[in-house]
């Protein structure tokens, strides 16, 4: 059996969000030997580090750096840690898993404060065309919609967008939180009418009983993905981190001038299907930058929405867990 099977078979007998993220890391990582700090021998005396991340096409940058080296190249021995996405990744740096996460922004912001050790150091990829509206098939209006699925963070938060851009007070929908690799088989069992989600989740529930009728820039929302790390590793590693970021920047502009190589890394790494990765590497724009003001007023426009929802009791400290500037010193 494959580490992949293996972390869905975890996904199967999930019961909470976050035992679920530790039992994934744990199945994922029981072949792995060593230490996971970064001070640890890696490859020809390497520092080692593990990045927490999801299994889809947009973390293409890191599973083609893994395919070509560059992560060595920088200087740094670096094990992909996969888990089902959405908040696992960032909750594998706060569990000590991991030393590096992958995540949306909303998603991370949402894990802050109660974590508020978390730094997120800069863009490595961003998109409003990514995530997409399936609506079951027969749901032929947003008015029809009385039952939808969402994953924490990200998706709750488009989730809300995509009902409020349609006049719907999402108060009258019952929002089910749920995993990705669950909501394509609820939407078949018609247990749900909707969802907003990204690849390849989006595409397998059109082809289980649904349909794509939209995608979130349609109403008005775009994400970023951060690489994030615990300020206590970061404080001893910036240098490392560095490294890796520079890594990532370099894959992020392999994945754009040669995408068939990306979706064979991803096919490699995960298992995904290279003619389907393909068709949606388009839809992401893949540039490292660094965070700036820009970041921290939609930030502030993510965050205001958890607090309205009573998701998080306050904002997290914006100006110390965005590293503005870290990026341009460290990662270019």
């Amino acid at each position: 059996m494959d580490a992949l099977t293996i972390r869905m078979d975890a996904l199967n007998v999930r019961r909470g969000r976050l035992p679920a993220a530790l039992m994934t890391l744990v199945l994922s990582s029981a072949c792995m030997a060593g230490t996971v700090d970064s001070a640890g021998g890696g490859a020809a005396g390497q520092p080692m580090v593990r990045i927490a991340l999801g299994v889809d096409a947009s973390y293409a940058p890191l599973y083609l750096a893994e395919e070509r080296g560059l992560f060595e190249k920088v200087g740094v021995n670096v094990e992909l840690v996969k888990t089902e996405g959405g908040p696992a990744a960032t909750e594998a740096v706060t569990a000590g898993t991991a030393q590096i996460a992958a995540n949306a922004d909303s998603t991370a912001l949402s894990l802050m404060v109660g974590s508020p050790g978390l730094r997120a150091l800069g863009v490595f990829q961003s998109s409003d065309r990514y995530l997409k509206v399936v609506l079951r098939d027969g749901i032929t209006s947003p008015k029809q919609i009385r039952t939808m699925a969402s994953i924490p963070g990200l998706g709750l938060y488009a989730t809300h967008a995509y009902l409020r851009h349609h006049g719907i007070d999402p108060k009258s929908v019952k929002i089910l939180q749920s995993s990705p690799p669950e909501i394509p088989g609820l939407l078949e069992r018609g247990s749900i009418d909707a969802y907003v989600l990204f690849e390849p989740w989006a595409a397998r529930g059109a082809a289980a009983g649904g349909h794509i009728e939209g995608r979130i820039g349609d109403f008005g929302v775009k994400y970023v993905q951060w690489l994030l790390a615990d300020q206590k590793w970061l404080k001893d590693n910036e240098d490392v981190a560095g490294k890796v970021f520079k890594a990532v920047a370099a894959a992020d502009k392999l994945v754009t001038d040669d995408p068939g190589a990306a979706a064979e890394a991803a096919r490699k790494q995960v298992k995904l299907p290279v003619a389907e990765t393909r068709k949606v590497l388009p839809e992401i724009t893949f540039a490292a930058r660094g965070l700036g003001d820009a970041d921290v007023t939609e930030s502030r426009r993510i965050v205001d929405f958890f607090v309205d929802q009573k998701l998080i009791k306050k904002s997290p400290d914006l100006g110390t867990v965005l590293l503005k500037g870290w990026y341009e010193q460290h990662g270019r």
